[in-house]
C-alpha cells in the first residue's frame, strides 16, 4: 500500500496500534477497494447477496425455523459480500467508523455494511452472543433431509486492504495468560470498550508482486494470505437457539484453512432446502488460530451449491450415512473431527479418515490405519472455539494406482455386461462355463466389493 505510516503503541481502547493507512490505496490497487455493495448483474455469481442487516443474523446460525434470504436452484453459483466482526463489538466501541479512525481509515474506506450493522438495533450481547456476522440462509431447491450439500469455493476476494486479529481475555489458547494486563475491569461496556483490556492488532495488507501480504505492526515481520470462509455450514434441525461459535456436524465455525478457493466443503443436510449460510472470514490463519481469531478480514465470496441425493457416488465415503463435514481440495481428501476434548477430536478425525479407505476404496481398516500413521497428516484446525478441530489430509496422488486398476476391472466388468445383453442373456450355467463365471465373479468382487460398485475419483472443478 502507498503511504503507509508506522506507529505502535496502545490505544485508550486497549488496542495494539498498528501500521495506520493513509487514506486511499494505491492506484495499482485502486480498483480493488473499497468493495462495497454491488448490484446482482455485476456479480460474478449468478445469484447476489450483499451482508445487509435482512440478510444477516449476529452470533446465531441458522435453525428450523429460519426463513431463506434467497431461493436458488442446485448448482447454480451465488456471489455472497461478507463481513467482518472485528471492528464492529462491543469491546471495540460498537462504532467501526470510530474504531478504526485510530489507525488513519477514513469513513469512506469502512464498508457501509459494516457501520449499518453495528448502528443497528439488532439485540448483540458481547458476553453471551458469538461474534460473527453471518449472512445467509440460502435454500436450494430439491435439498432435503438426508442430502449431502457440496460447496465449492471459486473464487474468494479481499474487500478492504485491512484486517484484524484479537486477543480477548479467558479465551484463545493460554486463557488466563494472555492478553498480559490486568483483565476486565468493571463497567465494562460498548461505551467504555477500553475497560475490556482485550488486544486487536490492526493489521495492513497489500498485494506485492502478485501475492497478497500481511504485516504485523512494529515488528518488520510479514507474511503470506491464503483466504478462506471460516464459516460455511447449513442450518440444524433445532427449534433452539445456535451460537456461531462452537462447529458441529452441519459445518459452522470449521475454520479450515485448506477451505479456500479450488476447495469443496460437503455438509450434510438436516432441514429442508439445506438452508446454506458463510460469514467469518479470513485473509489468513495459522493451524490451531492461537490468540483466538485468525487475520479476520471481509471477503467477497463465490460459491456453487449443487445438492448431492442420498446415495449418490458423488458423495465421499458411506454415501447413504454421511453424517460429519468433508473437505476436499485437488491434492487432498480431509475427514473432519469435532471435539470439546483435542484427544478426542483427533480420534474423531482417525476414525472418519479409516471410514473414509473403507467405503471408497474397500482398504483393509486395519492397513488403512497402517497406511494413515505412515503417510497421513494431521492438523489443528483450531483449538479455541469450544469445540476443537482436528483434520486430516490424504494424499491423492497416493491413490492413481489402486483407482486405475478399479477403472480397469469395472470397465471390463461393464464390458462383460454388454456383451452378454447383447447376447439375449446370461450364459447357461454349465460346466464349460465356469471357469468364465470365476474370471467373471473375480472381477466383480475387485470393481464391486473393494470399491463398493463405485468410483469416486472426484476433482474440484
Amino acid at each position: 500500500m502507498s503511504n503507509l505510516k508506522k506507529k505502535v503503541g496502545v490505544s485508550s481502547m486497549a488496542v495494539l496500534m498498528s501500521l495506520p493507512f493513509a487514506a486511499g490505496v494505491s492506484a495499482e490497487q485502486e480498483s480493488s477497494f473499497t468493495k462495497n455493495t454491488i448490484t446482482p448483474e455485476e456479480a460474478d455469481g449468478d445469484h447476489y447477496i450483499p451482508s445487509t442487516v435482512e440478510n444477516i443474523q449476529w452470533g446465531d446460525l441458522p435453525n428450523l425455523e429460519s426463513e431463506a434470504v434467497k431461493t436458488i436452484k442446485s448448482g447454480e453459483t451465488v456471489t455472497f459480500d461478507t463481513v467482518s466482526h472485528e471492528g464492529i463489538l462491543e469491546d471495540q466501541g460498537r462504532d467501526p467508523v470510530e474504531f478504526f479512525e485510530e489507525y488513519g481509515i477514513e469513513e469512506d474506506e469502512i464498508l457501509e455494511e459494516a457501520k449499518d450493522i453495528a448502528a443497528s438495533d439488532i439485540d448483540h450481547d458481547f458476553d453471551d452472543h458469538g461474534p460473527h456476522v453471518v449472512t445467509g440462509p440460502v435454500a436450494i431447491e430439491g435439498a432435503e433431509p438426508g442430502d449431502v450439500l457440496k460447496i465449492e469455493v471459486l473464487d474468494l476476494e479481499p474487500r478492504v486492504p485491512y484486517g484484524v486479529i484479537s486477543n480477548r481475555h479467558y479465551k484463545g489458547a493460554l486463557p488466563g495468560e494472555f492478553p498480559e494486563n490486568e483483565g476486565p475491569q468493571e463497567g465494562a461496556d460498548e461505551d467504555n470498550p477500553e475497560l475490556y483490556n482485550n488486544i486487536s492488532t490492526f493489521t495492513p495488507i497489500e498485494k506485492v508482486d502478485g501475492e497478497w501480504r500481511g504485516e504485523i505492526p512494529g515488528e518488520d515481520v510479514t507474511f503470506p494470505l491464503d483466504p478462506f470462509m471460516g464459516m460455511m455450514g447449513v442450518a440444524s434441525a433445532t427449534e433452539e437457539y445456535v451460537s456461531s461459535v462452537p462447529p458441529s456436524e452441519t459445518g459452522g465455525n470449521i475454520d479450515i484453512n485448506e477451505l479456500g478457493e479450488d476447495s469443496s466443503l460437503y455438509l450434510p443436510i438436516q432441514v429442508e432446502g439445506g438452508m446454506f449460510y458463510t460469514g467469518d472470514p479470513h485473509f489468513s490463519q495459522g493451524d490451531g488460530e492461537v490468540a483466538l481469531t485468525a487475520l479476520e478480514g471481509s471477503l467477497r465470496g463465490t460459491f456453487r451449491l449443487t445438492v448431492l441425493k442420498n446415495g449418490e457416488d458423488a458423495i465421499p465415503g458411506d454415501s447413504e450415512d454421511f453424517t460429519q463435514p468433508f473437505g476436499e481440495t485437488d491434492d487432498f481428501w480431509i475427514p473432519v473431527g469435532l471435539d470439546e476434548d483435542l484427544d478426542e477430536a483427533m480420534k474423531e478425525a482417525t476414525r472418519e479418515s479409516i471410514d473414509f479407505l473403507d467405503e471408497e476404496f474397500g482398504m483393509d481398516r486395519a492397513k488403512a490405519l497402517a497406511y494413515l500413521s505412515a503417510a497421513t497428516d494431521y492438523e489443528v484446525s483450531q483449538v479455541v472455539d469450544q469445540t476443537k478441530g482436528i483434520h486430516s489430509l490424504i494424499r491423492k496422488s497416493d491413490f492413481e494406482e489402486k483407482i486405475a486398476l478399479n477403472a480397469a476391472a469395472m470397465a471390463a466388468a461393464d464390458e462383460q455386461e454388454e456383451e452378454e445383453s447383447e447376447e439375449g442373456g446370461l450364459l447357461p450355467n454349465t460346466a464349460s462355463n465356469m471357469p468364465l463365471f470365476a474370471l467373471l465373479g473375480a472381477l466383480t468382487a475387485f470393481a464391486g466389493g473393494v470399491f463398493l460398485f463405485k468410483r469416486k475419483n472426484r476433482s474440484v472443478s
